[in-house]
């Protein structure tokens, strides 16, 4: 995956995780090439990638902020969610699967997951485009 892409997903899992919020600064593409040992001209890429999202905004002279907010969830629920996921990676570890195995199950769960999702938010769609539920 190329580097501009790590660091765009990086922002976005932050925003999800609500480490990141609306008002924020991304540090400076200076402090990021130095840190990362990357090309200046990734870091830029990156950076217009999430203002061309409407992650984030460049403000001439001072840096680049967040500017949306994608955390759908509130810290007492990533909490929650988050104790019930360590369980479930117990109970994976104990039946013997090694990372590889858990990342390739919840890889191919989330892809049935948001297929199945996808599905029904179209039937959903047709229904109310049609007039009438089915």
């Amino acid at each position: 995956m190329p580097a501009y892409l790590q660091l765009v997903q990086q922002v976005e899992h932050a925003l999800r995780l609500g480490y990141l919020k609306p008002g924020d600064q991304l540090p400076k593409v200076r402090e990021v090439v130095t840190d990362l040992a990357i090309n200046r001209t990734t870091v830029l890429k990156a950076y217009r990638d999430l203002e061309h999202k409407g992650l984030a905004s460049g403000r001439p002279g001072r840096g680049t902020f967040i500017d949306a907010d994608l955390a759908d969830v509130t810290l007492p629920e990533l909490i929650e969610l988050r104790g019930g996921l360590r369980t479930w990676l117990a109970k994976a570890d104990a039946a013997g699967l090694d990372d590889g195995a858990i990342a390739a199950l919840v890889t191919s769960t989330m892809r049935d997951f948001s297929e199945r999702r996808d599905a029904a938010t179209d039937r959903g769609e047709s229904a109310r485009a049609s007039g009438g539920a089915r």
